[in-house]
């Protein structure tokens, strides 16, 4: 069977302006990067844009998913383009160099996403049957999106429809119709009507009406009222969900703030702005979103040094106009998701998942199977196969500003539950100071000495450590270690894997693991992986963190070990053995510990492909493979590396990770019985996150 896709693309079409199309964008986009190795993006026309500027759209897109693709190449025309070629009877010319731009992204990627016009400003009532012009001309199915806001049930359903004729009539195949924005109490009625109302083979979805997605953020109202930002810059992203205005006492106006709220106040009301400033901090009420003062009013200067030490984390705006019309204003702004909004992005591609059917769909895009898996393939897979059964993970380092974030995005993406251990009243306090957002419902937080299960936990560590002359009071104290504590509550049960190290030493970490959850039946070691994600596929690296000088059985055992990982995680393992000689060629007592060692894997388990002793680059590179062992089925295309000593792997990852920019998950430990994985002190938030997933999935294979 040919590897080639039957279709290329897919074009995104809506029937009228704000129908909300970035969502299906975003998560098609998501989709696509799971099934495809190169997902490309291109819009066809797109609006104008000032000088210095760029589209938002393919900006956010390309942004967000770290694209290949250059901005003059993901886009054909503005429309002020389009319009005056139209004028001059160009038609002929618009589509030639549509289909001309369209082809030199689709010859770099396996697919591509296309998104088509935005019914804005002059030449939007033509939009739609260019939409259909330029997905005929391409010769790629669609996708058609259609609003709910303001129609009746009669009116989006027929909206549809007749855009289904429309593309249908020209020949364009329509593999969907979504319904976006409808009620979400109307959401499964208007599925069963479109159903009705369309062909059994037209994917019928409706997604909910998502205020998040809604209201417009700080950043979008100082941009649509020219307003200055006087405080808290770095929080202009915020959401402003319900606004109301400060115009009465504060005493009364305190009663009406809500959750997430926008403060809309004369610039002269000090009550109103150091009252909202005093209320987002208290426990007793709801936090804003930020402050807009009117009027151009400025507070007086002993007000502005009192509001300096209370706005770190409360964006404050300025504007001139009065408090009615700027109300109005801010009403009447179209939200939209922009690449620095991750909030509403994560958002949107969480909606698209839920109310999409998106297997459904991707399996009529994408009919074909790649050889290999890419970096971006993988993290998709990743993240899905996390969130098909979820776990119950561990963060002992609960007041780590890294760990709170990467939580924050954990339970975002409902891919895990998390527990953080450390004092709730601190851990609550640094959450609220930094402005994380982590919502405390969805999430446990456990202080070590006052659970209802130290006392038991401490005896159950005496009764396996008491051989070791452990008495009872040593366990106490040593159940007050957040590393004994978390790896105890996996051990028990009471969560399913625990991840730490952002703050601890590797030997702090695992420790308490090697004392008693111990290795799986037949493991004689534990040892580690990292993941590589190298720009266009995964390669697996052992051992680069535990064993310093593994013996040739040791060797084999880490080889095996990390070709069940790569198994459990969607790879196929190709092992190369590693040394400074390949093949027969060598000799010295380092090459014959790899020789050896690679005797014992194919003794042991003679179902896995294993080279050794290889050099790296005939390994890697085909040409040098077919040299060095012509007769080999790993040279020049393995994927899991196995290096001979602490060493040479620890040195190696961190220099390929350092001068490719490649990826490195891990370090990943293989060869307990239950997962409790290792940080990096100078991990990042995204280095916890891929960490917490993969300790996840390993939950669900152990």
């Amino acid at each position: 069977m040919s590897n080639k896709p039957t279709n290329k693309a897919i074009y995104i079409a809506t029937t009228q302006p704000n129908s909300g199309k970035s969502i299906i964008s975003l998560g098609l986009m998501q989709a696509l990067l799971g099934k495809a190795a190169k997902v490309g993006y291109f819009r066809p026309i797109i609006d104008d844009f000032k000088p210095g500027e760029i589209d938002n759209h393919i900006n956010t897109v390309s942004t967000y998913f770290n694209l290949d693709i250059k901005f003059k190449d993901a886009y054909a025309f503005t429309r002020s383009e389009v319009i005056k070629m139209k004028n001059d009877n160009k038609d002929e010319e618009i589509i030639s160099k549509i289909i001309e731009k369209y082809k030199a992204i689709e010859e770099r990627f396996d697919f591509v996403l296309v998104e088509g016009t935005s019914f804005v400003g002059e030449g939007s009532i033509i939009e739609f049957d260019i939409n259909v012009l330029i997905a005929k001309n391409l010769n790629v199915p669609a996708i058609i999106l259609d609003s709910g806001i303001g129609k009746t049930l009669d009116e989006l359903v027929g909206n549809l429809q007749m855009a289904f004729d429309s593309f249908k009539d020209k020949g364009v195949k329509v593999l969907a119709v979504i319904a976006n924005k409808v009620e979400p109490e109307n959401q499964a009625l208007v599925v069963s009507e479109l159903e009705e109302h369309l062909p059994s083979a037209v994917i019928v979805n409706a997604i909910p009406l998502n205020p998040v997605l809604a209201t417009p953020s700080i950043k979008e109202i100082v941009d649509a009222l020219d307003a200055k930002i006087l405080f808290g810059e770095d929080y202009i992203n915020n959401q402003a969900g319900y606004f109301s205005v400060g115009a009465m006492q504060l005493r009364n106006y305190l009663t009406h703030l809500k959750e997430n709220g926008l403060v809309i106040t004369p610039g002269d009301r000090a009550d109103i702005i150091l009252g909202a400033l005093q209320a987002n901090i208290s426990e007793n009420y709801p936090s804003i979103s930020g402050i807009v003062l009117t009027g151009g009013l400025m507070p007086e200067d002993s007000i502005i040094k009192l509001i300096q030490g209370l706005s770190d984390i409360v964006p404050i705006i300025s504007v001139k106009g009065g408090t009615f019309s700027v109300t109005n204003c801010i009403g009447a702004i179209k939200s939209q998701i922009y690449a620095e909004n991750t909030q509403k992005i994560t958002t949107s591609i969480n909606d698209f998942e839920k109310y999409v059917k998106v297997d459904a769909l991707i399996e009529r895009l994408i009919t074909f199977k790649t050889n290999g898996i890419t970096p971006r393939m993988f993290q998709y897979n990743l993240l899905k196969q996390a969130k098909s059964i979820k776990k119950h993970i561990v963060l002992p380092e609960g007041l780590d500003e890294r760990i709170l974030r990467a939580t924050k995005q954990l339970t975002d993406l409902d891919a895990v539950n998390i527990t953080l251990l450390g004092d709730k009243v601190q851990i609550e306090e640094k959450i609220a100071a930094l402005d994380i957002g982590l919502d405390l419902n969805n999430i446990n937080i456990i202080n070590p000495v006052e659970s209802v299960h130290f006392e038991s936990y401490a005896k159950t560590l005496f009764e396996l450590r008491k051989h070791k002359n452990v008495n009872l009071a040593m366990a106490k104290d040593l159940m007050e270690d957040v590393s004994y504590f978390g790896t105890m509550m996996v051990y028990k049960g009471d969560a399913d894997g625990m991840v730490s190290g952002a703050v601890h030493t590797t030997q702090h970490t695992i420790l308490p693991a090697l004392q008693f959850i111990k290795t799986q039946p037949g493991a004689s070691i534990v040892s580690s992986v990292f993941f590589m994600l190298l720009e266009d596929r995964v390669s697996v690296y052992g051992d680069c963190a535990i064993n310093p000088n593994p013996t040739a059985e040791q060797l084999a055992e880490i080889a095996i070990s990390s070709a069940a990982t790569s198994l459990a995680f969607g790879i196929e393992p190709k092992i190369a053995m590693l040394s400074y000689s390949s093949g027969a060629s060598g000799v010295g007592e380092d090459v014959e510990r790899v020789r050896t060692a690679t005797q014992f894997v194919r003794n042991k388990r003679p179902d896995l492909k294993v080279e050794g002793p290889i050099q790296y680059d005939a390994a890697v590179d085909m040409n040098v493979g077919k040299l060095k062992l012509p007769n080999s089925e790993v040279a020049g295309q393995a994927n899991v590396f196995i290096f001979p000593d602490l060493n040479t792997g620890n040195n190696t990852y961190k220099a390929v990770q350092r001068e490719t920019k490649a990826l490195a998950i891990g370090p990943i430990i293989q060869g307990l019985k239950k997962p409790v994985n290792d940080l990096s002190r100078g991990c990042t938030v995204s280095d916890i996150f891929n960490t917490v997933i993969v300790t996840a999935i390993q939950a669900q294979t152990i």
